[in-house]
């Protein structure tokens, strides 16, 4: 296997330890070159590196994201946080602290997003228990 693949089995581990296996499909079916150099790159090397775990690197990259104000990109991150054990108050805690150092205005964002994403994944829940139940 050559380092191409290598970095890109890694990229897609990470992704998939995130919940993340099916973000970045707009890229590949755009750019397929975009996609492999997010997924190779991005997690198969930046991500992939020693010395941070996977939960470290979250709360980087939500804290980086919150200072920026970024306006796409960090509901994923919320989601990832999720999905790997980080929980609703140490999100908030991030957000509260992060804000402090970025302004108010970006933590209003970063409150905002955050909400958004807790109101979707509520009703995906919601709406996963109803075909649940209707299967029965």
């Amino acid at each position: 296997m050559g380092d191409y693949e290598k970095r890109m089995k890694r990229g897609f581990k990470i992704l998939q330890q995130m919940g993340r296996e099916d973000t970045m499909l707009n890229q590949k079916e755009l750019y397929p070159d975009l996609y492999n150099l997010s997924v190779g790159y991005l997690f198969g090397e930046i991500w992939s590196r020693p010395h941070l775990t996977l939960r470290e690197r979250e709360l980087i990259t939500m804290a980086s994201n919150i200072s920026l104000a970024r306006p796409v990109g960090t509901h994923s991150h919320y989601r990832s946080a999720r999905h790997i054990g980080i929980t609703k108050e140490e999100i908030m805690e991030l957000i509260i602290h992060v804000g402090h150092y970025a302004g108010w205005p970006a933590m209003a964002l970063a409150v905002g997003q955050f909400t958004e994403v807790l109101k979707e994944d509520a009703e995906k829940a919601k709406q996963k228990k109803k075909k649940v139940r209707s299967k029965k």
